[in-house]
């Protein structure tokens, strides 16, 4: 058995460290591992391959890779890999949705914070010596508290659920938005289907993005769902750039027409210098930095390992992705 890992990027976090290979290697001797740099080598290969580690993958070269059973992704998205080829196939897609919950709801809740506390503004007037208690006050919208706001975080899954509990925790009320209601609030205060997002939305302070891209998400915050939220209502995303309609939302923005927003993602990375994004004083960007934990691969190397002993004894694989419905 063969496993290719081939996990390249141009920020070095979310490359696949050299031990991984190494530490893998020692706990299945039985296995032959091949970790890449790049993907240079990827079509030499992948063709005897039986399991890859890795968050994409080309269609013609999936076409080649005739022993393939299984592709895990160290990433939660896996719309990268989501093309019919793919879908259609018998191979095994997992992703990473667990390893990037807890970290990823820790920095939602810190965005929640910022935006509520007006710690952006004060860092602003804090580079400008100007000691602005009274103009923090008086601008638009004021500080304020987070207990009692109410929150509907779209997307319950392992962020969604990990950020809810910590936002119950300080005393917000938590409306989840999910495709499948039945499956449960996990946590939230009341539980909606994505068909009755309309509804739910005039009732947020915070709204929060953390739902997978599918064709029924992208761009599901557009500008008739923006007109919905509240002047003093904040939008974030922890999830992918394509959930928002960025030009809808740069107006929204610009007009006022919300209190602010928090973006870790766009859909266009990095953002452009010449982003007029940059230039907005009701927006905090975060540089796709939610994530970022240095237990990051650790957690990786955990999930990978006990996925492995799954599939070795023929056992049901944790996270398994839905390819129909790409998450």
């Amino acid at each position: 058995m063969k496993i290719l890992i081939v996990h390249y990027h141009r920020f070095e976090l979310w490359q696949a460290p050299a031990w991984m290979c190494e530490r893998l290697q020692r706990a299945f001797p039985q296995i032959k591992f091949v970790q890449l740099p790049n993907y240079d080598r990827v079509p030499q290969e992948i063709a005897d391959t039986d399991i890859l580690i890795g968050w994409s993958i080309k269609p013609e070269q999936f076409l080649t890779a005739l022993k393939l059973k299984w592709i895990h992704s160290p990433a939660a998205a896996v719309h990268q890999l989501m093309f019919p080829e793919l879908i259609k196939s018998s191979v095994v897609v997992t992703n990473s949705r667990e390893v990037h919950g807890p970290v990823v709801a820790e920095h939602a809740i810190a965005l929640v914070l910022a935006l509520a506390k007006r710690i952006p503004q004060a860092v602003r007037y804090q580079a400008k010596k100007e000691w602005a208690q009274e103009t923090l006050w008086y601008e638009h919208p004021r500080p304020r508290e987070i207990s009692g706001d109410t929150v509907v975080v779209i997307g319950m899954g392992g962020i969604g659920r990990e950020f809810t509990t910590r936002a119950k925790a300080l005393g917000m009320k938590a409306l989840a938005v999910r495709e499948n209601p039945k499956k449960g609030a996990e946590g939230a205060d009341d539980v909606f289907g994505a068909g009755q997002l309309d509804e739910v939305l005039p009732q947020a302070d915070y709204v929060l993005l953390c739902t997978p891209v599918t064709p029924a998400t992208t761009g599901i915050i557009n500008r008739a769902r923006l007109a919905r939220m509240k002047p003093d209502a904040y939008l974030l995303n922890v999830g992918r750039g394509p959930l928002v309609d960025e030009p809808a939302l740069l107006e929204a923005l610009q007009n006022r027409r919300i209190a602010g927003a928090a973006l870790d993602v766009f859909v266009e990375e990095p953002l452009p210098s010449d982003s007029p994004f940059w230039s907005l004083d009701n927006l905090l960007i975060t540089p796709h930095t939610a994530a970022v934990t240095e237990r990051l691969w650790e957690r990786h190397y955990q999930l990978i390992v006990e996925n492995l002993t799954r599939f070795l004894a023929g056992r049901p694989l944790l996270y398994e992705v839905d390819k129909e419905r790409g998450y």
